[in-house]
């Protein structure tokens, strides 16, 4: 079975680091949809040096159940980065990329909407043209979406308990 994957890719030379990504994302999965802006809400994250002027777009991965075992570090014109500032997972290490009320973890979901945008709005929002937004397709394979599903179940009944998940999935069934 064939599926689309779309990608966003990053042009690190071409961000000024405005992070209009980050205030059109979080006003896009504002509970009230473009009701607020809250920055912890958005699925991408805009690490800056801006004395160097240094800004790297990060966006928000798959949830990580825990701390990884690697801290490599990185040097860009002479400061120091560890691995977590580019990390795209939400993990038990750190609270980037978790839903500030809920601590959920969060994970880009390209924006996806009823109807479909024609392209992810930090792409469409970026003046600088430094998000390039791409689909191509390529095999499906069940397991990784089964797995992905699984993943926010047990974030879910880790947070409320195994039964409001279940009663909650019983509501929505007969809707």
């Amino acid at each position: 079975m064939m599926r689309v994957v779309k990608t966003i890719k990053i042009d690190v030379d071409k961000c000024n680091g405005c992070r209009s990504c980050e205030v059109i994302c979080s006003a896009f999965h504002a509970a009230d949809k473009y009701g607020t802006t809250n920055p912890a809400r958005a699925r991408i994250r805009v690490i800056r040096e801006p004395l160097l002027d240094i800004f790297v777009p990060v966006f928000a991965g798959d949830f990580a159940p825990a701390e990884c075992a690697g801290r490599n570090q990185y040097i860009i014109d002479g400061k120091v980065h560890d691995e977590c500032a580019f990390c795209r997972a939400s993990c038990p290490s750190r609270d980037v990329f978790k839903e500030p009320d809920s601590g959920l973890p969060l994970k880009c979901d390209m924006c996806e909407d009823d109807p479909p945008l024609d392209e992810p709005l930090c792409v469409k929002w970026c003046e600088n043209d430094a998000l390039i937004y791409e689909q191509r397709e390529e095999e499906a394979e069940e397991a990784a979406e089964l797995e992905e599903m699984e993943i926010g179940l047990e974030s879910l009944v880790g947070k409320h308990g195994l039964q409001p998940v279940i009663d909650a999935i019983a509501r929505m069934s007969t809707k």
